[in-house]
């Protein structure tokens, strides 16, 4: 093992001690806090949680490289993410968070009044979180698999095991404070390499006021070489690829279930809008950092190694050669790197520039654990979310409602051993890059939840055979758009990426036409739609808004 490979590794080995650690500290003992913290989490470190929980290896790994590579139209993805999050903030989680219960089933299954419907949306969030983590796992292979120079397949094996022991431990409880340790280990490792790339260039070490100017430059390396130009709009997907792209990745944010449950660890609604304020400033952090990232990357790369002799190369390239990730071909035949016979995996982007940059053994190894923080504290989050949906809304709820603490408990950990071993085997040879794999996941979220939660929290006329038919119908036309997009079968142009805006447009029809063509729900359930609407100190009932005293939010 050579020293830099000795350095990552150390890193990364102390951070999964420390996860590892909060975890047996934090061990759910009781189901409360394997589900929902004890909801005692306060605003800010909730917030922070969320953080930790939100930016994954897709946002630490995948978003710098897929701008790199795809210049403007990588920028749906950044816009995407953080629409939607607004949209979640604003018009759901604190009137979910007042619905007082422990999932997203459970919400969809008591606001409906059927079990039929908890099943359908226990049973869909499954399927997303399940794919979503498919995109976790694969982002700790590209780690560890560069940093022991083993197959990325290998990597992911071994990160499985990690993630399995730490939120098998820990539940909520534990998963949220872990992921607070993980979002400051992430945040630190993503922004100390800009900031020396910016000092590197520029002379600046506030790379977010200086990568305008490289942009610019890059331009002009774009016209000298006659490639498509960087930034330049629609240049790498169509116009409606963009859209829909956007469209999926805001929707699908709004309606994803384990960010959602992480508003339900607070004790108020009030401490659910200023855990979504300060998340919007810690993911600020990082979505503000990722086109600098990516055009000081790029640049590096355009000025410091296309143009080199084949056989001179930096020896960072056969490492990633040997991960399978990165190809290099000699199309000129003249012995010369061009930049057309670079075939960089965007997921290499972040992990690789430090050792393009030369920024030092110390910084190489801490963006490693910077990215395997990333990777697991999205998946230790979708982890409880399957355990929860499995073993609250299908065993307890349905199936064994006179299951002891214990039992239920049990469920949940065998539930996360189970799927984290199912992901990590699917992982192994991933069906796409990791923002593909995510998108596919947001575009699962979107078209199966976002108009039943929205339309359910927002309209009283709305039943649950209104319901049923729009999360069924949501999730099948997505899956199918899916499978279609990816046969080459497209509607104006739509790829697999895109498919929530189908998706979400299906499930909305349906909702309000299903809803309508059906009796209306129960009085007593409207009011409850009603009575979510106001702070908490306030309750609607008997047609009327009373006080609640000696509630303080």
């Amino acid at each position: 093992m050579d020293q830099q490979s000795l350095v990552s590794l150390t890193l990364i080995l102390l951070t999964f001690a420390l996860y590892i650690g909060i975890s047996v500290y934090n061990r759910a003992k009781v189901t409360s806090d394997f589900y929902v913290a004890s909801r005692g989490i306060p605003p800010v470190w909730n917030g922070m949680a969320i953080g930790g929980d939100w930016m994954s290896a897709a946002s630490f790994i995948g978003m710098a490289g897929t701008v790199m590579i795809l210049g403007y139209d990588g920028l749906a993805y950044i816009m995407g993410w953080t629409g939607g999050y607004l949209l979640l903030t604003f018009l759901l989680a604190p009137q979910l968070r007042k619905y007082g219960r422990f999932t997203v089933p459970e919400f969809i299954g008591d606001r409906f009044d059927s079990n039929a419907a908890r099943l359908v949306a226990a049973i869909a969030t499954i399927i997303i979180s399940f794919t979503y983590i498919i995109g976790q796992l694969s982002g700790s292979g590209v780690v560890i698999g560069r940093l022991l120079n083993l197959p990325a397949s290998t990597g992911v094996m071994i990160g499985v095991v990690v993630i399995a022991i730490y939120a098998s431990l820990g539940g909520m409880k534990g998963v949220t404070w872990t992921q607070v340790a993980q979002y400051l280990i992430l945040i630190v490792a993503y922004i100390i390499p800009i900031v020396f790339m910016s000092l590197q260039v520029t002379g600046n070490p506030f790379p977010w006021l200086t990568y305008g100017n490289i942009v610019s430059e890059l331009g002009a390396i774009d016209r000298e070489l006659g490639i498509s130009e960087y930034f330049a709009p629609f240049s790498e997907s169509s116009k409606m690829q963009f859209l829909a792209l956007l469209f999926t990745l805001m929707f699908g944010t709004a309606a994803l279930p384990h960010v959602i449950v992480r508003f339900y660890t607070v004790t108020t609604m009030k401490a659910a809008r200023w855990s979504g304020a300060w998340a919007l400033l810690f993911i600020a952090l990082l979505y503000l950092s990722a086109p600098a990232y990516a055009a000081f990357s790029r640049f590096i790369i355009m000025t410091q190694v296309v143009g080199q002799p084949l056989d001179d190369l930096p020896g960072w390239t056969e490492s990633w050669i040997n991960t399978g990730l990165l190809e290099i071909t000699d199309s000129g035949g003249d012995g010369t790197l061009n930049w057309q016979d670079l075939v960089i995996n965007p997921d290499i982007v972040v992990m690789a520039t430090p050792e393009i940059a030369n920024l030092g053994l110390f910084v190489v190894g801490l963006v490693a654990a910077g990215a395997m923080a990333a990777a697991l504290s999205t998946a230790g989050g979708l982890l409880i979310t399957i355990s929860s949906s499995f073993a609250h809304d299908i065993y307890y709820r349905l199936l064994k409602p006179d299951a002891t603490d214990n039992k239920r408990l049990q469920a949940g950990r065998i539930a996360i051993v189970l799927s984290t071993i199912a992901a990590g085997v699917i992982a192994l040879d991933p069906p796409g890059v990791i923002t593909q794999i995510i998108a596919w996941a947001f575009a699962l979220a979107g078209g199966t939840f976002f108009p039943v939660l929205f339309l359910g929290v927002w309209w009283r006329r709305m039943n649950a055979a209104g319901a049923l038919a729009g999360m069924l119908g949501g999730l099948g036309v997505t899956l199918t758009y899916i499978f279609l997009s990816m046969a080459g079968i497209t509607i104006f142009g739509i790829q697999d990426t895109g498919a929530g805006l189908i998706g979400v447009t299906a499930n909305l029809i349906l909702v309000i036409v299903v809803s309508l063509m059906t009796p209306p729900p129960a009085q007593k359930l409207q009011d409850e739609v009603t009575d979510l609407r106001y702070p908490e100190q306030m309750t609607y009932r008997d047609g009327e808004v009373w006080m609640n005293d000696g509630t303080d939010d």
